[in-house]
């Protein structure tokens, strides 16, 4: 439950979350409002953004396909937390990974991102403040196979989080990366089915022996959980906080 004084924290500031319509993306976008923001939730699911703003006032949907490079130079540029979420998910080993699909990958999870921060930085060095929340994942920081598309964005967005984090520490705006395990989410759960196929076990078997497998703490993460992270990152504790991949990913690094 967020008390009172944690109501004030975003007070007149805007937060802007991809990826918002379910999952982490819509954890997130509650807990912004919860702090006090006002929130642009984007994604391409109508259906999924009207949910989240019946159920969390403050939510502002906005309908946007981040594969389209235009749509995302045209969102909103006053923003003061950007929270870059979304994602996707192809399994397949690299001789048959469709280029196309690798391609629509990065664009959705690597060049929307840098797209957004070009778009949204002149905003925060002009306020001297403001905060970038990317949404990584333990694959930005390891590699797993047939993932390759995946695992090259998140390394990717490691990358550009740094860069960002180094352009903007002179100007009150920080950047860091969250590194979950596998979280309780649609995109999760489509992957149990599509690692079955690809490597000819059940679901189940997927859960115990490939997702869980790696992790320490044998369960999966859930949404609120990361929400909680990312509170950290743009709360009162956050100045000092940049250029940092913080894991939530059950020990599955520390091997």
């Amino acid at each position: 439950m967020t008390t009172g004084s944690s109501v004030s924290v975003l007070a007149g500031r805007t937060a802007l979350v991809t990826g918002a319509a379910s999952g982490i993306g819509a954890a997130l976008a509650r807990r912004l409002v919860a702090d006090g923001a006002a929130v642009l939730a984007v994604d391409r699911d109508e259906a999924g953004l009207k949910v989240l703003a019946d159920v969390a006032p403050g939510v502002e949907p906005m309908v946007c396909d981040l594969a389209d490079l235009a749509a995302v130079d045209a969102l909103p540029a006053e923003v003061d937390v950007l929270v870059n979420n979304a994602g996707l998910q192809h399994v397949a080993a690299l001789p048959d990974f469709d280029p196309d699909r690798f391609s629509l990958i990065l664009r959705v999870m690597l060049e929307a991102p840098f797209r957004l921060a070009r778009r949204i930085l002149p905003h925060m060095y002009r306020r001297r403040w403001g905060r970038v929340v990317n949404i990584s994942s333990a694959h930005g920081l390891r590699a797993s196979p047939f993932k390759a598309a995946y695992v090259a964005a998140k390394h990717g967005l490691e990358g550009l989080s740094k860069v960002i984090a180094l352009e903007g520490a002179s100007r009150g705006v920080t950047s860091n990366c969250i590194n979950p395990a596998y979280v309780r989410t649609p995109l999760v759960e489509k992957q149990i089915a599509d690692q079955s196929r690809v490597h000819g076990i059940d679901e189940d078997t997927v859960i115990e022996q490939i997702m869980l497998q790696p992790v320490a703490v044998k369960r999966l993460v859930e949404p609120d959980e990361v929400a909680e992270l990312a509170a950290v990152l743009y709360g009162p504790a956050s100045a000092s906080i940049t250029g940092s991949s913080l894991s939530m990913d059950g020990g599955w690094t520390a091997r």
